[in-house]
This record gives structure tokens, C-alpha cells and sequence, in this order.
């Protein structure tokens, strides 16, 4: 079933509009130190685990710079497709983690042959998932956001479990949820 949903382009072109009105949003908003207007400043990203038949605009990160001379202060608005700054989908890292729940040796080298991904990559984001929702600013909010408090190490399937409706919406859910992670200083800011 998650397999499904990786190698979907349809459910991946969406993520890409989510993340077009996430980057009009916040270049409308203005610079968040002067208030001064936001010029494009997209930059290519090689994600990896795309399906196959994403236009190339999907590698494109949305990021924006501020016009007004002496700020050029940059602004990367949240993202549904990337988790920061790893180079692997944030679906990928999300689902492919979320399999791992229950795991045996034996699934493990399954899934880390499937998507051709280490099994040394599978445990840092493994790491990743239990420290990111558990440390930090975003840890805090994200705590009193999610009520009962989530299964820390069944992490990223206790808060999966969380969102309403199908895979995809509950997946699109999540990734909105981890939105403030995966932009700049001022997605966290709102924090």
C-alpha cells in the first residue's frame, strides 16, 4: 500500500501545487525582517525516490529572496515535498520509515532494496524521527498538538495514525504537520 503511493506521480504533481500556494503565500507575506517584496530565488534539488513522470519542476526547491538592498534576506516557505535539507523525498523518508514498524532483518533488506536506499540512510532517518518530534522547538508544539502523546518508537506511524481519511490524506496530513520543519528560520519562527 505505501509502495503504491511512492511510485504515484499523480499523488507527487499534487504535493508540488500544495507547495506552489505555500511559497504565494509566504512571498505575499513579505520579507519577515523588513517587510520588503520577495523575489524568486528557486533553487534544483536531485531528490531522490521520485516516480517516474514528474515534470521537472518538481526538483525545484521554492525559496525567495528580499529585494530591499541591505536585507536580501532569504525566505524558504514550508514544503509537502522535501524534509529540509535531505535530499530524499519527505514521502519516501516518511513511508519507508513508517515500514519499518515490526521489522526483521529480512524485510529490511526488502525495503532498502526496493527503493535502492542504504540500510545505513533507513536508520539515520529512523534517528531522525525520534529525535526531530522529540527534541527542539517544533517538539514542544508538535506534543501539545497531538493528543494522546504519540508512540515515540513507532514513529512515523503513531502520528500517521493521527490524520483523517485514506493514505494519501493522512500522509498529506503529516506532511503538513511537519511543514514548520521543513522550511527555513521563519517557518519555525511561527513557533
Amino acid at each position: 500500500m505505501y509502495q503504491a503511493i511512492l511510485a504515484d506521480a499523480k499523488f507527487h504533481q499534487q504535493l508540488l501545487v500544495f507547495d506552489r500556494d505555500l511559497s504565494a503565500i509566504a512571498r505575499a507575506a513579505g520579507c519577515h525582517r523588513c517587510g520588503g517584496t520577495l523575489h524568486s530565488a528557486r533553487f534544483a534539488r536531485k531528490p531522490r525516490g521520485c516516480p517516474a513522470g514528474l515534470s521537472s519542476d518538481y526538483d525545484q526547491r521554492f525559496s525567495f529572496c528580499c529585494a530591499v538592498d541591505g536585507c536580501r534576506k532569504r525566505t524558504t516557505p514550508p514544503s509537502l515535498r522535501f524534509l529540509g535539507r535531505k535530499v530524499d523525498l519527505a514521502t519516501v523518508v516518511t513511508l519507508i520509515a513508517a515500514m519499518l514498524h515490526g521489522t526483521t532483518p529480512a524485510r529490511l533488506a526488502r525495503l532498502s532494496a526496493v527503493p535502492g536506499i542504504d540500510r545505513r540512510t533507513i536508520g539515520r532517518w529512523r534517528a531522525w524521527w525520534r529525535s526531530t518530534l522529540t527534541e527542539g522547538p517544533f517538539a514542544a508544539v508538535a506534543a501539545a498538538a497531538v493528543v494522546p502523546p504519540v508512540d515515540i518508537a513507532r514513529l512515523p506511524v503513531s502520528l500517521l495514525e493521527r490524520f483523517a481519511g485514506d493514505l494519501e490524506g493522512k500522509l498529506t496530513g503529516l506532511l503538513r504537520f511537519l511543514g514548520p520543519l521543513t522550511g527555513g528560520t521563519a517557518a519555525m519562527r511561527a513557533f
